[in-house]
Parts: structure tokens; C-alpha cells; sequence
């Protein structure tokens, strides 16, 4: 079942498009993540699924709801992360989950909640007083009060160490096992690739890219990088460049001090045949390192930006 269907997006700022035809659609308990450059679009795109802007055209359903005709219960059926700035500060952990259940027809009892997110040593705790990384999972409790079919979080770890990272990581798998869909935006490769059913990527406005992260990353190409270190340093860096460059699955190599980096299609063959031509000269290699594909590279490869940018 489709929880969630977005079709044809569009969104304008005076002469600015900031969305421009979106479409996509996430399946029941799926955990679908949107990542993009900063500006392309993945937030207001969020804000108008969410119901906080309206789009100038396209079609929004939220378990079969539109907003049009079912504003009022869409907002009981789906949760949304606050900034920490909706937070009451000189409220409880607790007292703040209990004004927000107040404000939904049906609600988890906080209890529980507190639980989920893993703050029952600090249910009593003034919000003023917690840190950064217990106040962004308040935040997602606040998004799990009334017990909602499916969660928005936009970039729900942003400026966590990565310890209260991982604490997150763990609520939101532990919504995936309760049957919540959950759609999130981050910064954080990782993240994405490790949490996501399927990754959207977005750039200009525009849907780029949408699949598995296995998916993305098989599908960008077979090449795996090499690193190699030698006991003989850079004197045998040379000879091993020009063994390297016979072999037809390696596609291109580059020397760097006593390391040579070399690309190839069949890591394994071409590790064998260097490994037995080292042998057979007594090129002793001290380091082999063999690095897969990313997320980031993908991210890289489809939108020709580095993240930080």
C-alpha cells in the first residue's frame, strides 16, 4: 500500500523555481529519505507534503487523503519533527509530551513514548537542561505523540555527535519494526545509506536519481579502488605502475609518494596477478586496502557536487 503519493510538484518564489515537477511515492513502513545539495529543493518539498505551503501545482495524497478536501485528518494520521524551538523550556520531558498529546484526538500514552526515545531517566528533566542530541529525540517523540501512520523528520541529526547520532538511528529503526513509514531529509551519507529503503535524489528542484542505496551504488559502475603501500617505498612504485598497466581490468592508475591507488573491474584477478608478480620479485607490499562505492559517491557522480558544498 501507497502511504504516501506525491505527483508533479511544483513551487515558485517570485522568478525562482524551487520544485519543479516532483514526483514520487513511499511505500507503507518504508523508511524513504530525500538528500540533495543545499538548495535543491528537499525541504520546501517536505513543507508542502507536510501541509506548511501550498504548491502552485501537483497532487499530494497522504494515505489516501488530499489536503484540499481532508486537511484536518491528515493532520491526526501524520507526525512531524518540531524544531527545537517549539520546545517549552521550562516544561518536563514529560509535561511536553503531555501538552502536544492534548492537541490530537488519540495519543500514545507519554509514558511510552518516553521509552521509545529512550529519556525515562530524564522524564522529569526540564527541556532547558537536556543536551542537544536528548532534545532532537523530545523533538521525534513530540512527532510520535499521537500515534501517527507517518513521520516526517528533516534532518533529524544535524549537529549531533555521533554518539546521539546513533541514538536516533535507533528510533527510527525501531519505528520501522513498528510499521511507521518514515520520510526524512539528511546530510549524512551514511545515514541515508544505512537507515533507507530507498534514497530520492534531488538537485534543482528536480527528482535525479531514486532507488535502493545498493541499487544506486551498483548502478553507478563495477570499479573498486585499490590502495597499495610497499616496504621499498616509492623506488618499486614505478615498476609496479607499469605491471598494473598490462592488465586489462584495471583501468587506470596514480601514484602518490610510496602508495599507488589503481581503479579496476575485477578486484580480485587483479589482486592475485600483482600479488604473484610481487612474489616472483620479492616486492614486499605492506598494505592492501580495497575501497567499495558509496552513497557519497553516487551523490557525488549524479549531482556533480561534494556535499559541503
Amino acid at each position: 500500500m501507497r502511504m504516501l503519493e506525491v505527483s508533479g510538484l511544483r513551487k515558485t518564489f517570485g522568478s525562482v523555481t524551487a520544485v519543479d515537477e516532483i514526483s514520487f511515492a513511499v511505500g507503507e513502513g518504508e523508511v524513504f529519505t530525500i538528500i540533495g545539495p543545499n538548495g535543491a529543493g528537499k525541504t520546501t518539498t517536505l513543507e508542502m507534503v507536510e501541509g506548511l505551503q501550498k504548491p502552485d501545482r501537483g497532487e499530494i495524497r497522504i494515505a489516501g487523503l488530499g489536503w484540499e478536501k481532508d486537511g484536518a485528518r491528515i493532520k491526526q494520521v501524520i507526525g512531524v519533527q518540531p524544531q527545537s524551538s517549539a520546545l517549552f523550556d521550562l516544561l518536563s520531558v514529560y509535561e511536553n509530551l503531555d501538552v502536544f498529546a492534548a492537541l490530537y484526538e488519540k495519543s500514545r500514552p507519554a509514558s511510552e513514548i518516553i521509552d521509545l526515545i529512550n529519556l525515562s531517566d530524564h522524564r522529569n528533566k526540564k527541556v532547558k537542561a537536556l543536551s542537544g542530541g536528548q532534545k532532537q529525540r523530545l523533538a521525534i517523540g513530540l512527532a510520535m505523540i499521537n500515534d501517527p501512520d507517518i513521520l516526517f523528520l528533516d534532518e533529524p541529526t544535524t549537529g549531533l555527535d555521533p554518539q546521539a547520532r546513533r541514538n536516533i538511528w535507533d528510533i527510527v529503526l525501531a519505528l520501522k519494526e513498528m510499521g511507521k513509514t518514515t520520510v526524512l531529509t539528511t546530510h549524512y551519507m551514511e545515514e541515508a545509506e544505512k537507515l533507507s529503503d530507498r534514497v530520492c535524489i534531488v538537485d534543482q528542484g528536480r527528482v535525479i536519481a531514486l532507488d535502493t542505496p545498493k541499487n544506486l551504488i551498483d548502478g553507478l559502475t563495477k570499479e573498486r579502488e585499490v590502495v597499495l603501500a610497499f616496504a621499498a617505498g616509492e623506488a618499486v612504485v614505478g615498476k609496479v605502475t607499469a605491471a598494473l598497466e598490462t592488465m586489462p581490468s584495471v583501468t587506470r592508475t596514480q601514484a602518490d609518494g610510496e602508495h599507488l591507488r589503481f581503479w579496476t573491474v575485477k578486484p580480485e584477478e587483479s589482486l592475485f596477478h600483482l600479488l604473484r608478480w610481487a612474489s616472483e620479485r620479492e616486492d614486499r607490499i605492506e598494505q592492501i586496502s580495497i575501497k567499495d562505492m558509496s552513497l557519497e559517491d553516487v551523490f557525488i557522480a549524479y549531482t556533480g557536487k561534494e556535499w559541503r558544498d
